[in-house]
């Protein structure tokens, strides 16, 4: 069944939603010093922090949850939906959820209340009459996944809109495990680049509410056609160009399209050694005969990874490339790998674009992958 993204708001490095879209058209690459943490001991000196703070020593508490109401907020207002009056859940994708409170707890004595690690306490917050909250953790497809509950939600007839959501901040425990597989500190998130030098950790939240298609009226910012979801249990961390694949088709199958179809991919890009290239891989399986293929841009080397909400970022801003005709470059991109060479990769500025339907892609630690087709009318 397809669903209508009716609202959405979004938070990143370089801040709210029409920030962060002005950003990317211009290539900006986000990634500061990194903060709060000693980077010698890390081995990582540079990621994409949310400018929460007015002291650049002070680390504020519980900023995941804080940056998920503010989302889920002005999602729910933007999107003209009252829980008071309809049936209203929230599902939150999350790689790491309030994992840094409880290293600050253990690190440095800073006690946190329980109830406080879970999002229920911080949507409530802000919407209290919301039906129910449910946090779901696949790593970094985990808000692809919530995309993927809610349209089940909703075709059900459990909800009358679903607000699907994604959250994270950075924690010392994922600093430390990107720093230990680099002999050097990586300089720059380049994805699909020749020589890249692996990923940097971003940061923030997103989310949009949705309707069943038939009852959401005009003006909808996209419509989810499908989201095919695939779990390879291949590694611990390195992907499967098998698993990747079989999403990949889950989504077309469910989204009743073929390769033809789509004209646009955002990437899960994360500028690693093996995502790039199996990814790729995977990309010229399912797309090929289906000349040219869609243009394919990642956002990673703009804002970072951004962990439990990379699938619904990239969702916004495929939706947004379609609407405004015009498709952001892969920043930190110059010369593709070999494995890329079949792809039509946005490269240097944008490319102009007159695609009606998205394919976008996110894929987790453990093999849990997530793609989902988007449409657009404009």
């Amino acid at each position: 069944m397809h669903v209508a993204i009716i609202g959405a708001d979004l938070l990143t490095c370089h801040g709210g939603t029409d920030s962060t879209f002005a950003a990317l058209a211009k290539g900006v690459d986000g990634s500061q010093n990194l903060r709060f943490y000693d980077t010698d001991r890390i081995n990582v000196t540079r990621g994409y922090h949310v400018e929460d703070s007015t002291d650049a020593e002070s680390e504020p508490p519980l900023r995941a949850g804080r940056w998920l109401a503010r989302c889920v907020l002005g999602a729910v207002r933007q999107a003209g939906v009252d829980p008071a009056t309809e049936r209203v859940s929230v599902i939150v994708g999350t790689g790491l959820r309030e994992l840094r409170a409880m290293e600050r707890w253990a690190l440095d004595g800073i006690p946190v209340r329980r109830r406080d690690l879970h999002f229920t306490t911080a949507v409530r917050e802000v919407l209290p009459e919301v039906t129910e909250v449910i946090t779901v953790s696949n790593a970094c497809s985990a808000s692809g996944h919530a995309l993927a509950l809610a349209q089940d939600l909703l075709a059900a007839g459990e909800a009358d809109a679903v607000v699907a959501a994604g959250c994270d901040a950075m924690s010392e425990s994922m600093l430390t495990m990107i720093g230990r597989v680099a002999d050097a500190p990586t300089p720059a998130l380049r994805p699909f680049q020749e020589g890249r030098a692996g990923v940097l950790l971003g940061e923030g939240a997103v989310a949009v509410v949705l309707r069943r298609a038939a009852d959401a009226g005009p003006g909808a910012l996209a419509t989810v056609l499908a989201t095919g979801l695939s779990c390879d249990a291949h590694h611990e961390t390195a992907p499967d160009a098998d698993g990747i694949v079989a999403a990949m088709r889950d989504a077309h199958r469910r989204a009743e399209v073929t390769p033809h179809d789509i004209g646009l991919v955002l990437a899960h890009g994360t500028g690693t050694a093996l995502n790039d290239p199996t990814e790729s891989a995977a990309l010229d399986t399912v797309f090929a005969g289906a000349a040219p293929g869609p243009l394919v841009t990642g956002i990673k080397g703009a804002i970072g990874h951004t962990s439990g909400s990379a699938a619904l970022m990239s969702l916004l801003v495929a939706a947004w490339a379609m609407r405004s005709g015009s498709v952001p470059a892969t920043a930190g991109l110059a010369e593709p790998i070999e494995a890329a060479a079949g792809l039509r990769l946005v490269i240097g500025d944008p490319a102009p674009c007159d695609a009606r339907v998205a394919q976008v892609n996110a894929f987790g630690f453990g093999g849990v992958n997530a793609v989902s087709v988007i449409g657009v009318d404009r």
